[in-house]
């Protein structure tokens, strides 16, 4: 079918252009019309042109924020009984960003044209996962899709805060390693030499840790782009070590291993994959399906891995609990609560109430971490700058000793 640009007037006088599928200029004005536009312009667009225009909108895509905002949107519109057509549009026209206006529009277009609402969404899988799509089509079958919705935007807004509970965690200690690191720095290069000026003219032997401070400082003056090149190097070289599956393997068992590190990858990797299954199980979408799709939201190899072959195990008649408590990489309660819901013929509910559990262990290990990270990175660097000062220190001492 091909495509065509048009500009059109909305009621309010105001000018919207964009893209859209049709027979021929009439089936376009007949979709306008029945949008509220009026069309100003219609412009037959070439399949290169229409290829561009596919490639363009791709590339720009709703970011997570912005994914449940629509979505919550969405699910209310549907759930006050507002048709879907009209429930398209009304979202649209409150959209800021033109990409997003198109997408919308492109979509509205598609089920015009008869298509499914999964498969309409399904042509930009860079804005909508799988996950999304696979909710969108179990509630379009079951005939709740109100319902669906408004549980696809609490799994999108839960997912989005547990990834923000995360950068939050970080940004203390980061901040205060990156200011430490300035500040040693600040001192080995340009505080250092200037004192260290002072002893050149006394004919002394300065203490040890006056020796190894100078030794460092003049490394850092004079090799600091030899320096820098080794650090990139090395982050470089890491990089590609981690693409290949054997190294990322080992690595992501080694981290596993690491106390409390170890378990805040673990309880992080559940609550994601708890999120996802209990979401979408409770939406409709097949056992099998739910288990693959939670499955590569894990990032840790080894948990992934052990999910994957949770599908197959499950599909030649083997529960879920057995299946992911094969390798001890998921957190034993997660497991007993699962278990618990598969004999009590209450999946649904013991899947949600494992999430729960999932989200608090992730927060409560969150703040373990940062409970010993903080006073941590305080004394470490508190030592090394004692250090420096008493480098600095002694030998002035010393002399004041000549002195007397």
């Amino acid at each position: 079918m091909p495509a065509y640009e048009y500009t059109a007037v909305k009621n309010d006088g105001s000018e919207i252009n964009g893209s859209i599928k049709g027979d021929n200029e009439r089936h376009i004005r007949l979709i306008l019309r029945e949008r509220g536009l009026h069309p100003i312009s219609i412009i037959g667009v070439t399949n290169n042109q229409n290829n561009t225009k596919k490639i363009t909108f791709n590339r720009k895509k709703f970011n997570a924020t912005e994914l449940a905002l629509f979505t919550r949107q969405f699910a209310t519109l549907i759930e006050s009984g507002i048709p879907l057509s009209e429930t398209l549009i009304s979202i649209e026209n409150q959209q800021k960003k033109r990409f997003h206006k198109n997408i919308i529009l492109d979509i509205h277009s598609k089920i015009m044209e008869g298509y499914s609402l999964s498969d309409s969404f399904a042509e930009y899988p860079d804005s909508f996962p799988d996950i999304y799509i696979k909710t969108l089509a179990a509630g379009e079958n079951s005939g709740n899709l109100g319902l669906v919705l408004r549980r696809l935007a609490d799994y999108i807004e839960s997912k989005n805060k547990l990834q923000q509970s995360i950068k939050n965690a970080l940004i203390y200690p980061s901040a205060l390693i990156i200011t430490s690191i300035l500040v040693i720095s600040f001192m080995l290069v340009y505080v250092v030499p200037k004192v260290i000026y002072i002893f050149e003219n006394f004919n002394q032997d300065l203490p040890i840790i006056t020796q190894v401070v100078i030794v460092i400082s003049e490394f850092i003056r004079d090799r600091f782009i030899v320096l820098a090149m080794l650090v990139l190097a090395f982050f470089a070289g890491a990089n590609i070590l981690l693409q290949k599956k054997e190294v990322k393997m080992w690595c992501h068992n080694l981290f596993l291993k690491i106390p409390i590190l170890g378990k805040l990858i673990m309880n992080s990797n559940s609550a994601r994959y708890m999120q996802t299954l209990s979401t979408l199980s409770a939406s409709g979408v097949p056992i099998l399906d739910a288990l693959k799709i939670s499955a590569e939201v894990i990032i840790n190899v080894p948990m992934r891995n052990t999910a994957k072959k949770t599908v197959t195990k499950v599909s030649e008649g083997e529960s879920i609990s057995t299946s992911l408590s094969s390798t001890n990489l998921f957190p034993s309660m997660m497991i007993y609560m699962i278990a618990s819901g598969e004999k009590s013929g209450k999946l649904e509910e013991m899947l949600d109430k494992a999430t729960e559990n999932q989200e608090e262990e992730f927060k409560n290990t969150i703040e373990s971490l940062l409970g010993i990270l903080q006073p941590l990175t305080v004394v470490i660097m508190a030592i090394i700058v004692l250090l420096i000062v008493l480098a600095i220190l002694l030998p002035i001492f010393e002399i004041n000793n000549l002195i007397v």
